[in-house]
């Protein structure tokens, strides 16, 4: 069992092992089915509704990037919420993998205003030019402490609106109750690994006031709101 008391850095199989392109594309849509399970889009959702409450409906095309972005699942999700609330969006996604980009193509609509990328944001041959707001869903907890400083600092750098981080909570009834519920599902066998390694990866409350500071942002200048079952959303709004 995980010592749950800090953040595991155990290796997860989709950030080590090499597979082929079919079982990444399986991992991927096993993990849209569990991100629907457990209400995974909610959080993101809920901090773009209250964040055009405040600003109003934007009367021009709304820039979004998400980063580390899986399946597309979630700006899928804010295409829909966008064209429900009549607001004109363009919407981008970088990832490190290959396969994520021909994964979340291939299950988007073409009438989607969706473009998907592969690269580093830490590359400075990958500059990515300013948007109006960054987010991310499930990404953080594969960073490393540092990395997720420079992320911290690198979205406040770039989002003129706002950016928002969507993930998990660490706590030993998601970490137990994820592990037993996949042994007995029909998952891709890096969902089954990865998903209590995810959580045991994750963070508390304390964790993300600690590195908001390590950042250089002031605690007051971000919410940190928790979500149910077990999410924490991380949202900085101009």
């Amino acid at each position: 069992m995980a010592d749950l008391s800090r953040r595991s850095f155990a290796p997860e199989l989709m950030d080590t092992e090499t597979v082929g392109f079919e079982e990444f594309h399986e991992c991927l849509r096993h993990l849209e089915v569990v991100n629907r399970w457990t209400f995974a889009y909610r959080p993101t959702l809920r901090w773009l509704d209250r964040l055009i409450g405040r600003r109003g409906r934007p009367q021009y095309p709304l820039s979004i990037l998400d980063v580390g972005f899986g399946h597309g699942d979630m700006l899928r999700r804010i295409a829909l919420w966008a064209e429900r609330h009549g607001i004109t969006v363009q919407l981008r996604g970088i990832d490190l993998s290959p396969w994520s980009a021909r994964a979340a193509a291939a299950a988007t609509p073409a009438h989607m205003p969706i473009h998907y990328e592969t690269g580093d944001i830490f590359d400075e041959a990958n500059e990515q030019p300013p948007v109006d707001i960054v987010v991310s869903s499930l990404f953080t907890h594969h960073l490393g402490d540092n990395d997720l400083v420079r992320f911290l600092r690198w979205m406040t750098v770039r989002a003129r609106i706002g950016w928002f981080i969507n993930d998990l909570h660490r706590h030993a009834l998601p970490y137990h109750f994820i592990g037993s519920v996949l042994r007995l599902m029909p998952v891709n066998r890096m969902v089954r690994h990865d998903a209590p390694v995810s959580v045991a990866r994750s963070f508390t409350r304390a964790d993300w006031l600690r590195l908001i500071r390590q950042a250089g942002l002031q605690p007051d200048q971000v919410s940190v709101d928790w979500f149910f079952p077990f999410r924490y959303g991380v949202g900085f709004p101009r």
